[in-house]
């Protein structure tokens, strides 16, 4: 883990030297600009008499992630968006999930500020199907019915979803990277009630609101010739909570080395710190080889 956290770090480091050119900024003649990709990646280990052991597995993921711009008037539109789902199966375990995302934002700006350009943005996030602690321990869930040996439910799709909606400023000067800071209300939806004391919901509270300031950092670009960069920082400090409380804080960074114009690489590496869920900093790592196809725009 420490590995790639120091990659992602170098790889920024290199960002100013070694980038590309942005592309040249969007217009009302251009239409819609869109890039929307779909990939289907995985892994397999197969063993049979092999004195050294290893373990069978089969991992399966498709994901498919698109972002789609247009200038109207002195407004600017961008919507982005992700799926992915993934399953693995090892040895004489049962299949299991190994990514789960349903994630779409959209933003709306007003360009007649030149590079401060007042801002309304929507953001959600959630999973399509249930997902498992397979090694639960009582105290890290004291609402649930927990039982050594056993797995536990512990989400669902809608349970949870997080709806985040923020108005303020971003500072957009159309190239590869841009900052926005507002004031913001955070709804965080779970739809089961037994679930509801995991993410920091009372048992009867369906959806708990919380108003505070919301920003959002993004970095997209080609560091060297066919490899991208796309990283964003989210960060949400409820009013109630502050100078009590560390925010909410989601960096996501995705780093993907083109091989040719199906096959490529992609590094995930994502931390998420949320205290209504957990104390400590939640970590994600996805290394993918898989077959990529361009649906709208790129190559």
């Amino acid at each position: 883990m420490p590995r790639s956290l120091f990659v992602l770090a170098f790889l920024f480091a290199l960002t100013p030297c070694a980038a590309q050119e942005a592309p040249p900024p969007l217009t009302e003649a251009d239409g819609w600009r869109s890039l929307w990709r779909a990939q289907l990646a995985g892994s397999q280990a197969a063993y049979s008499n092999w004195q050294e052991g290893g373990v069978n597995t089969l991992a399966v993921t498709a994901s498919t992630a698109g972002t789609f711009e247009r200038v109207l008037g002195a407004f600017k539109q961008k919507h982005d968006a992700r799926l992915a789902f993934g399953l693995l199966k090892q040895d004489s375990l049962d299949v299991r999930k190994a990514e789960d995302v349903i994630r779409y934002g959209v933003a709306v700006q007003y360009r007649g500020w030149g590079v401060l350009r007042p801002t309304l943005s929507l953001d959600a996030r959630t999973q399509f199907a249930p997902g498992y602690d397979y090694a639960p321990e009582a105290e890290e869930y004291p609402t649930l019915p927990v039982v050594p040996g056993e797995r536990v439910k512990v989400s669902d799709f809608a349970a949870p979803a997080y709806l985040t909606q923020s108005l303020g400023l971003t500072y957009d000067p159309d190239r590869w990277y841009s900052a926005r800071l507002g004031f913001g209300v955070k709804e965080t939806v779970v739809g089961i009630e037994r679930l509801r004391p995991v993410y920091g919901n009372a048992p009867d509270q369906a959806v708990r609101v919380q108003a505070g300031l919301d920003a959002e950092a993004r970095i997209e670009r080609e560091l060297v010739r066919n490899v991208f960069l796309k990283s964003r920082l989210g960060v949400f400090a409820a009013f109630n909570e502050l100078g009590n409380e560390a925010p909410d804080t989601l960096f996501e960074n995705t780093l993907t080395m083109k091989v040719n114009d199906l096959l490529n690489v992609s590094l995930e590496v994502a931390t998420l710190f949320d205290r209504d869920v957990s104390a400590e900093v939640q970590v994600k790592e996805v290394l993918a080889v898989g077959v990529s196809v361009a649906l709208l725009g790129g190559s």
